[in-house]
């Protein structure tokens, strides 16, 4: 009986009808050009998300480097001690390091250039170095934003104009004859939209946050300067208050006899 019931089973399953309107079906009919608009845009989407996973990496890495910088860096006595708390290969180490080699190239100049102009060019330089590293690969972002809802719409126009092709060979628009190019020219405007839409919010978010870390570099860059020309001086305010807050906490008063006492110095 078990044998009856799997063999009518299989009966009905060859029986019946197969989906001529499905995903591979449309891109089948669609031919050569179907599928090479399609493969040009996976390519584009996986390129896209990534650029997205490796930039957001890099950020991710100064943004928890910045960590250090906070807490560590400013506690040492003089900037070339500083630099050996960072990661050799951290963008804070490099602007350590170029605030450094441009204090020192300056002093053997013989022209009458400041000493401040030179620094503060010095060290914009090496912002704008980290900055375009940083910004490497947002144009492709930008590009498959811009251009893959127009590829998908190539795909769309060319499956629209197979559609009226069948439709003037058989001298009537029956549903057989148009499904097929029909969806095929539905799904390529469907999955441009898909490869536009989250790479431009990638291309986005990515460059609020690179604007972020440059504030941050701007900042850390003064914060150098200001060091270097108060020969150590001057660091930031934020450490400091940090670091006088402890000195600055009193001992609980005790009491005696019911009458407070201060706590000895």
């Amino acid at each position: 009986m078990i044998t009856e019931i799997l063999t009518a089973a299989t009966a009905a399953a060859a029986e019946a009808p197969k989906n001529q309107f499905g995903f591979w079906e449309a891109m089948n009919q669609g031919g050569v050009i179907a599928w090479t608009i399609f493969g040009v845009l996976v390519i584009m989407s996986v390129g896209s998300f990534y650029i997205l996973i490796t930039k957001w990496l890099e950020q991710q890495k100064i943004f928890n480097q910045w960590k250090d910088v906070r807490t560590n860096f400013w506690k040492a006595p003089s900037l070339s001690d500083g630099r050996n708390k960072l990661e050799k290969n951290s963008a804070w180490r490099q602007l350590v390091d170029d605030g450094l080699a441009a204090e020192e190239s300056h002093g053997k100049m013989t022209d009458s250039l400041e000493a401040h102009d030179w620094m503060i060019g010095s060290l914009q330089r090496s912002q704008d170095s980290i900055n375009s590293k940083l910004s490497g690969g947002l144009p492709f972002l930008a590009s498959v934003g811009a251009t893959a809802p127009f590829i998908g719409l190539l795909g769309t126009v060319i499956g629209i104009y197979r559609a009226l092709i069948n439709i003037g060979i058989e001298g009537s628009a029956s549903i057989d004859k148009v499904a097929g190019p029909v969806g095929e020219a539905l799904i390529m405007t469907a999955i441009g939209l898909l490869v536009a839409v989250p790479a431009v919010l990638a291309y986005n978010w990515l460059q609020s946050r690179n604007k972020r870390i440059a504030e941050l570099m701007t900042g850390f860059s003064t914060d150098i300067l200001a060091n270097i020309n108060s020969k150590g001086a001057i660091k930031p305010a934020a450490t400091a208050a940090a670091a006088a807050k402890p000195a600055a906490a009193a001992k609980p008063a005790t009491t005696a006899g019911g009458v407070s006492t201060p706590p000895k110095a």
